[in-house]
């Protein structure tokens, strides 16, 4: 196996890339400017050392704690509860959401041996009990892992109060049929949810 094979085979270890992909990109490498190069490898070979979990929500960050956290004009009553740090990226986007966030680090999944000590749950409580938390939105993917992970975090967060002494609402973000999506191709399960979490017109 030459150096290109193994440039192909560690690119094909990256989730979404195939053979195929992973030997466009390899290709596509040899022919690249010296300077891109130079700067694309010094990116990939400093990348775990510049950026890391923010101490506080978990997300990835270079400054610590993290913008979000550090920002003084998000709301601080309400916490957005995500898997991965990738989804805090995706709800930032949507520029619908100004409250925090809290990265669990993964889903309750015995099969892969996960459980809820191996995410950050307890650090969530933590900073429902000693915070201003009036709310947390409960934003893991609608799979069964999701659902699972969600209703222990509910059952958790049942008789959490904050540090005012107030109770906090658990809410569940809406799922259904995406927006431009047709009901003919819309599955059993998501229609399912759709008319569970249907809303007054």
């Amino acid at each position: 196996m030459n150096a290109l094979d193994e440039l192909i085979e560690s690119f094909a270890r990256l989730p979404g890339i195939g053979k195929k992909s992973a030997a466009r990109i390899a290709n596509n490498l040899l022919s690249a400017d010296p300077h891109f190069m130079a700067r694309f490898s010094e990116q990939i070979a400093t990348l775990q050392k510049k950026i890391h979990a923010c101490s506080v929500c978990g997300s990835w960050t270079e400054k610590d704690p993290c913008p979000i956290c550090s920002d003084s004009l998000r709301d601080k009553s309400v916490l957005c509860v995500v898997e991965q740090p990738q989804d805090v990226s995706s709800i930032e986007a949507s520029h619908e959401f100004h409250g925090l966030f809290h990265v669990l680090g993964g889903i309750i999944s015995p099969l892969d041996g996960i459980g809820p000590e191996q995410l950050r749950i307890a650090a969530l409580v933590d900073r429902v009990s000693t915070g201003n938390i009036q709310e947390v939105i409960l934003a893991t993917n609608p799979t069964v892992e999701g659902d699972t992970t969600a209703l222990y975090i509910q059952h958790v967060l049942q008789n959490v109060k904050n540090a005012l002494g107030n109770p906090c609402i658990v809410t569940r973000l809406a799922s259904g049929i995406p927006v431009g999506g047709d009901l003919e191709y819309a599955d059993r399960l998501t229609l399912a949810r759709s008319f569970k979490g249907r809303s007054t017109f």
